[in-house]
């Protein structure tokens, strides 16, 4: 099926592309070979943004497309092996619009290397360490939950202290999730684990920034499963670890089985938390992906929701053109008009399905 290699290949793009902003700072490998790839990517994402700013439109477009295409027109594809395909090639993106990777691997490396606890120490504390010269957030001790550090040791500790093997060790820890979410929805419905595998916010979010988000969703999934065949106590315990993540999918512990209502007010009750952080905070894309927990429930009305998706990776666009964050009101712009230009589009179908 020609469509799998053309669709590895712009998944390929995307991980070739995600260099173009790689920290000055960062000297990921010191080989030649490294330096004559390196710097034409350097030259395209700090010196050529028109350019850079324009193939992640493309690329982010192409993702849309073949993920709409294979779910109309494959959807009996085995949503596992697309997902492998995805994350083999991902494992080695960079996370180009956002640094929280590698604060986790500082806060799990103040443990496994420095025998302190990450929740009473702060990176600013060890100024000697190199690592502190391509992070931010420096100044604030660990602030997630009691699940994720545990996870986040076990890449760290097989590193033994190599930054490029402590990258990779945490992009395959978040492969592995995915991989996990994807396993779990597909025991449930290949489309569900299709829509999953194949979106454009679950792969640059979760695979690419690798935003902890994603590990939380995958534990809701993985919940989701067990409730549905009468394994309470399982699926409980799976939604206590999500919410011990990052506290955001702690709603999640009150999913019902067969009570609709109750399961309606869950996701109203996650709409809030995700819009208190929103207005109280700033609107980050990657606050959006707790949603995709709810696939089992609500496949049809997520689906509906893409003109937002969109909008949200199309908000990096200030970032990518100017170089900063200073014009931070275009974002919001893109994000706001993206929600409402998707909420009458959902007013609008839900109206049409509903005759």
């Amino acid at each position: 099926m020609i469509i799998i290699p053309i669709y590895a290949i712009v998944i390929l793009a995307l991980t070739v592309y995600s260099y173009v902003l790689v920290d000055p700072s960062l000297t990921l490998v010191s080989a030649q070979w490294w330096v004559t790839i390196r710097e034409p990517l350097v030259q395209i994402g700090f010196h050529e943004r028109e350019l850079s700013t324009s193939l992640y439109i493309l690329i982010i477009l192409l993702l849309f497309i073949f993920h709409y295409y294979l779910l109309k027109k494959h959807p009996k594809l085995n949503a596992f092996n697309i997902g492998l395909i995805i994350s083999s090639l991902l494992l080695i993106s960079y996370p180009f619009l956002s640094r929280d990777l590698f604060s986790y691997m500082f806060d799990a490396r103040i443990l496994t290397h420095y025998g302190q606890n990450p929740y009473f120490y702060a990176p600013i504390d060890f100024p000697q360490d190199n690592w502190l010269r391509f992070m931010h957030w420096i100044h604030r001790p660990y602030p997630y939950g009691p699940t994720f550090l545990p996870l986040t040791l076990v890449p760290s500790f097989l590193s033994m202290g190599k930054f490029i093997l402590n990258l990779i060790l945490f992009k395959g820890l978040f492969v592995g999730f995915y991989l996990l979410g994807i396993y779990f929805l597909r025991k449930m419905n290949n489309v569900w684990a299709l829509l999953f595998a194949t979106h454009p916010l679950i792969l640059i979010e979760g695979l690419v920034n690798a935003h902890n988000d994603l590990i939380a969703v995958s534990f809701g999934i993985v919940g989701i499963y067990y409730l549905s065949k009468n394994k309470n106590l399982m699926g409980r315990l799976a939604f206590v670890l999500s919410a011990g993540i990052k506290y955001l999918t702690l709603p999640l512990i009150f999913l019902s089985k067969e009570n609709k209502k109750m399961n309606y007010l869950v996701i109203a009750i996650q709409a809030v938390f995700v819009g208190y952080l929103v207005l109280f905070r700033e609107i980050q894309p990657w606050y959006f992906l707790t949603f995709f927990a709810f696939l089992p429930y609500y496949a049809q009305y997520i689906r509906m929701f893409d003109i937002f998706f969109l909008s949200l990776l199309l908000s990096y666009f200030p970032y990518l053109f100017y170089g900063s964050w200073d014009d931070i009101w275009i974002k919001q712009a893109i994000i706001i008009t993206g929600f409402i230009l998707n909420g009458g589009y959902f007013l609008y179908k839900k109206r049409f399905l509903s005759k």
